[in-house]
């Protein structure tokens, strides 16, 4: 079995032939060709592990050409061939990406040293990335949580498409995490050393955008007192990940389309092409197949976006990683605030279940770090849980409490054999003055308070009061609470405290 494959580029025959005889005699398979484009051809059929490269090309120069062969493969090893030796040459060489450099003549026994060293190290770069992906896979990417069968599909897909440099659309509603995906992507590919950049396009008005993306040259603008790098150019190598998308306008979608097409752009009020390698990631809670549609999204940018796309399901579609959510939130913030472990009694929990979160996993976020800091203790109720999550739990107590004269639904009978007997507008009435009989209560009859969680202004609220003929003094743990149409409600309803 060979040492390692070698391919030479070198326009000399004796020095290629001569470098064919040394590097075979020591068990290396060689390739040769004396061309830059007969290399690159080379290099796309097959892969190699050390590449020999003069720097002196008829067609091209090879500091160059390297750069090129760079982008395309960052952990190919390199040698440089030179006629002359020098501090120059060996910062050109090391900049340009070579491991090392000889000239000519050289020693043999020295260049078969240097060659050996340099697939070693190829070897070595190839088994950290291998080991590095080995790991995030093994822990499922630690910044992604879910054990629902969606998410697990969807991180296969990212785990096999990470390691690619094709642009990725990722779709979903705000607050499922799509930057977390995007990070995901950029981490457990061969870019993960160098940078993320995140750019909410969204929230930069439109007339800094561009400059923000492109940068901009010494009076391009008013402000513009020097030149500035655009985020591409920050990013080169790395990875630039657009948010919302859909809200860039028409001419910065044109420009965006030719850097995807050709890497490449122009500074503003430059003249100068600046080339990137970028891998771009796009994420969008919108259709843009329907704004394409309305004319307000560039198809022909769409498919440039669209090569591989990805859906991150809505929290509601994969209730079963609530729990899990849950765990590592509450470990977060108990952690930041200083406190000892928390959790929610099964009360609560089964009300985190139950709620749709149309806010998603930053909503659920939220919920837990506010039940964390109001928290006085180990376990947490339903009382730490904001109204919005805590809603339906109210309308199903106030329909248990109604149940015996509100109209049976379908599939269900009237309870006790007994039709109802109540208009709607008794039962409409009935159903308004429960439902702020128990927010009061919630609130310690503070009415204020009240009308902020109800998001009505509390003249409203006493209005309501006074039609409903509702007690405003707090009931006591023993005061009754009859059904419709009982005592309790009847002296209550009869009341003029409010009056």
């Amino acid at each position: 079995m060979p040492k390692g494959s070698i391919l030479v580029i070198d326009d000399e025959t004796e020095i290629r032939e001569g470098l064919e005889a040394l590097l075979s005699s020591e068990g290396f398979q060689v390739t040769l060709t004396d061309t830059a484009t007969s290399g690159l051809a080379k290099l796309e059929d097959q892969p190699f592990d050390l590449l020999l490269l003069d720097v002196s090309l008829p067609d091209r120069n090879g500091l160059d050409l390297l750069r090129e062969i760079r982008r395309r493969d960052p952990y190919l090893s390199v040698i440089l061939i030179t006629a002359f030796g020098s501090i120059d040459m060996a910062r050109a060489a090391f900049k340009s990406g070579a491991q090392d450099y000889i000239t000519k003549p050289w020693s043999n026994d020295e260049l078969v040293a240097q060659v050996s060293l340099a697939i070693e190290g190829r070897r070595l770069r190839e088994e950290n990335v291998q080991l590095k992906r080995a790991l995030k896979q093994r822990y499922n990417f630690p910044n992604i949580i879910g054990k629902s069968e969606k998410m697990l599909a969807l991180l296969d897909l990212v785990t096999q498409i990470a390691p690619s440099r094709s642009t990725v659309l990722i779709n979903g509603e705000s607050g499922t995490g799509k930057e977390v995906i995007a990070k995901a992507i950029h981490s457990a590919s061969t870019r993960t050393d160098k940078a993320f950049i995140p750019v909410n396009t969204g929230s930069i008005p439109v007339d800094l955008l561009e400059s923000q993306l492109f940068g901009h040259v010494k009076g391009a603008f008013t402000s513009a007192v020097a030149s500035k790098k655009g985020l591409f150019e920050v990013a080169d190598q790395g990875t630039i990940f657009f948010d919302e998308i859909g809200t860039i306008g028409p001419e910065t979608q044109a420009k965006l389309l030719r850097v995807i097409q050709e890497r490449e752009f122009m500074r503003l009020g430059g003249t100068d092409t600046i080339k990137v390698d970028v891998r771009i990631l796009a994420a969008s809670n919108e259709d843009l197949r329907g704004l394409v549609r309305e004319g307000k999204f560039r198809e022909d940018l769409y498919h440039r976006l669209n090569v591989i796309s990805l859906y991150l399901p809505p929290l509601r579609e994969r209730k079963e990683d609530v729990p899990l959510l849950v765990e590592r939130f509450l470990e977060r913030y108990c952690q930041e605030n200083g406190k000892p472990p928390r959790s929610f009694t099964n009360g609560a929990m089964k009300l985190l279940m139950d709620y749709d979160w149309p806010g998603n996993v930053r909503e659920l976020e939220n919920v837990v770090e506010r039940g964390v800091v109001l928290s006085v203790q180990e376990l947490m109720d339903v009382d730490l849980l904001p109204e919005s999550v805590r809603t339906r739990e109210i309308v199903k107590g106030v329909r248990l409490q109604l149940a015996e004269f509100l109209p049976p639904m379908p599939g269900e009978s009237a309870l006790h054999g007994n039709s109802p007997s109540h208009s709607l507008f008794e039962i409409m009435e009935e159903v308004e003055r429960r439902i702020i009989v128990d927010m009061l209560e919630r609130t310690n009859w503070n009415q204020t308070e009240a009308a902020e969680r109800f998001q009505i202004p509390l003249s409203t609220l006493n209005q309501k009061i006074k039609r409903l003929g509702i007690e405003t003094r707090r009931r006591t743990a023993s005061s009754p609470r009859g059904g419709f149409g009982s005592e309790a409600e009847d002296s209550a309803s009869t009341a003029s405290t409010t009056r």
